[in-house]
């Protein structure tokens, strides 16, 4: 889950007493309370940083892309010489090697302003269904089953509106799932022990032929801020195409279980209607964007759903995003924010990778030659995030990149609720089950526990999509 930055910690004179009149002296003290002695200059003159630092926001000058085996996925982004990646402006996308240990780069570009208040981080088309077992309703709530599983992609059609969740506890035959005796409030506490009721969204989990999709509120939060839209539809020559969206509410922004919500139905049907039209899928990704983004924009306007105007003392309802489509031979992604897809061979032999670079504060530093990936992430700052879906947005800066693998192999899409405990490349191809492809419903539950097992301690959600490579001659009479 996203998160604001704390704020720049002070500098500190590091000195006990003040060299003028040896009065006793606090860390964060700037001048001598006894003579007034400056003790800033003290600090500057006696110490040196450990590292140049640069404001978050500053431009960073990207090397050139590493070289590669041919054939090979095991860049960071984009290959040259394949379709390649570039973010909306036409600009190449970052390929630079992330190193774990040895010297720092001399690589400092010049600070900028630190932006303040930034937040930190089908045929048929629907929001994810809840998990059945963690329902409340005695009655079962009125929402479209799922259609099973296509043999044949369905034809492109308007996607309905989602159902939307009930509140808790709003059924008349509402019973407590833990006492069984007790009736549930409208905040969906039971009246008799008060424990708290199961939400639709704690758990969700959605299968099409294609593309599959599951969500968890973890184990340390009290609500589930992810959300999901996976779907599949057909290109105009009649070729198969998937698509995923995951989306994390900013947890330091106001609503932003709604903003992940509205995020990932917005970009969804985007790109449903857009595909089918023959709209390449790198600019349907790029124009799925801009649709979440506005759809979360028109939150800050709207009161929320218990009907509260937003606080204007909060920030603006916020949340990141990340997609991936699959089609025609070609493996799509976009993204704003700090959730990632990861590309898994087949093959376990050969290199899985990672597609998409963080808009956080890490990554920024890693980026700058200012740390080391294990130094940054390890820093209490790394995951403020830098950019983000939002009314209090600096500027919508949507990335996407192209790639066209030479293998089989699984498509991961989630949020730093998983990645968090599967961060490397090779991290993640350990934990993903060897027949995801064959069962990506199975693959992405078992990721999921694995997060769980690990602590859970942010929402999980979890798309995978197999993307198959057909060899030459197949399917030839």
């Amino acid at each position: 889950m996203s998160q604001k930055p704390n704020p720049e910690p002070k500098l500190s004179h590091g000195l006990a007493a003040c060299p003028e009149c040896a009065e006793p002296l606090d860390s964060g003290d700037r001048f001598c309370g006894a003579c007034g002695h400056d003790l800033s200059a003290v600090a500057a003159a006696g110490t040196e940083p450990d590292r140049p630092t640069v404001a978050i926001g500053t431009p960073v000058v990207w090397p050139a892309a590493p070289p590669r085996d041919a054939g090979s996925l095991s860049t960071m982004t984009q290959h040259p010489g394949d379709l390649p990646g570039t973010d909306s402006g036409g600009r190449d996308l970052p390929t630079m090697e992330v190193r774990t240990d040895g010297p720092l780069p001399e690589a400092a570009p010049a600070p900028a302003p630190d932006p303040q208040g930034a937040p930190s981080s089908g045929g048929d088309f629907e929001l994810a269904a809840p998990d059945p077992r963690t329902a409340v309703q005695v009655d079962p709530p009125q929402a479209p089953a799922h259609p099973p599983a296509p043999a044949q992609p369905p034809a492109p059609a308007q996607p309905p509106a989602p159902a939307q969740p009930p509140a808790p506890g709003s059924g008349a035959a509402s019973l407590c799932v833990a006492c069984r005796a007790g009736r549930v409030d409208t905040d969906g506490y039971c009246e008799n022990c008060g424990h708290a009721q199961p939400r639709e969204r704690d758990h969700m989990e959605q299968e099409l032929g294609t593309v599959a999709a599951v969500s968890d509120r973890g184990l340390r939060h009290h609500r589930n801020e992810d959300s999901f839209a996976v779907s599949a539809t057909t290109l105009p020559d009649g070729s198969p195409a998937s698509l995923a969206i995951v989306c994390d509410g900013v947890s330091s922004a106001t609503r932003p279980d709604e903003a992940s919500a509205a995020a990932a139905q917005a970009a969804g049907a985007s790109l449903l209607a857009a595909l089918p039209r023959g709209i390449h899928p790198q600019q349907a990704m790029h124009e799925a964007i801009v649709a979440a983004s506005e759809a979360v924009n028109s939150l800050a306007e709207e009161p929320g759903r218990d009907g509260a105007e937003h606080d204007p003392h909060r920030n603006s309802p916020a949340c990141t995003i990340v997609g991936s489509v699959v089609a025609d031979g070609l493996l799509v992604v976009g993204w704003v924010g700090d959730s990632r897809v990861y590309w898994v061979p087949d093959d376990r032999s050969t290199p899985a990778a990672r597609l998409t670079e963080d808009d956080s504060w890490a990554a920024q530093m890693v980026a700058a030659g200012l740390m080391n990936e294990a130094e940054a992430y390890a820093d209490e700052r790394a995951h403020a995030i830098t950019g983000w879906l939002g009314a209090d947005a600096y500027e919508l800066d949507p990335h996407t990149a192209a790639f066209k693998p030479d293998r089989s192999g699984v498509v991961v899409v989630c949020t730093d609720g998983l990645w968090n405990y599967a961060e490397g490349p090779e991290d993640m191809a350990r934990v993903v089950p060897a027949d995801a492809a064959g069962r990506p419903l199975h693959g992405a539950q078992v990721l999921v526990g694995h997060a769980l097992d690990g602590g859970g301690h942010d929402n999980i959600t979890v798309a995978l999509l197999p993307f198959t490579v057909t060899p030459p001659g197949a399917g030839s009479a």
